[in-house]
């Protein structure tokens, strides 16, 4: 089988499993770095002052959220893919290519807010130290941050939504 050949019969299926995994893999790495940071920053007041632990927490699972978007995209996509009714070997390469970049905006969007979230986060735990009472001021902040992975999960929908990769 020549490369040709292989890309006609399967190349639809690679590149929209490539689409799906993007998705939920990068924004997933975006929300481990986000949390992790978070976590880190957090750890560091708890240790001086543990009664924050449920502030910490909440400033530290905000950043996570990308991680749930780009698997919810990934789903979609291999729901518009047929994985689950078991015919993606008729994926087209034209509509494999259709849901890759469909998935593109929730992988680098995930990806991307997730990092900054968290950095955001960290930075919001020095609130939380010095005036327990106004943590909810970062909490603000990160959430701004969260509206622009919000639009990448939208734009990456919208788009599965109107594309049909099966023949």
């Amino acid at each position: 089988m020549g490369f040709g050949e292989f890309l006609a019969a399967y190349g639809g299926a690679v590149f929209g499993f490539l689409g799906a995994g993007l998705a939920a893999g990068l924004s997933c790495v975006g929300s481990a770095k986000g949390t992790g940071l978070a976590g880190e920053a957090g750890a560091g007041l708890l240790c001086e002052d543990p009664s924050q632990f449920s502030k910490v927490l909440i400033l530290q699972v905000i950043p996570g959220t990308q991680g749930l978007y780009g698997l919810v995209i990934a789903f979609i996509a291999l729901m518009q893919m047929n994985v689950f009714g078991g015919s993606v070997d008729a994926i087209t390469v034209e509509g494999g290519l259709r849901v890759l970049a469909a998935c593109v905006p929730m992988a680098i969007g995930g990806l991307l807010s997730g990092i900054a979230q968290g950095r955001v986060a960290a930075a919001s735990v020095n609130i939380v130290s010095k005036s327990p009472n106004d943590w909810s001021k970062g909490m603000i902040l990160c959430i701004i941050v969260e509206f622009y992975a919000i639009l990448s999960l939208l734009i990456s929908f919208l788009m599965l939504l109107n594309s049909s990769p099966v023949a």
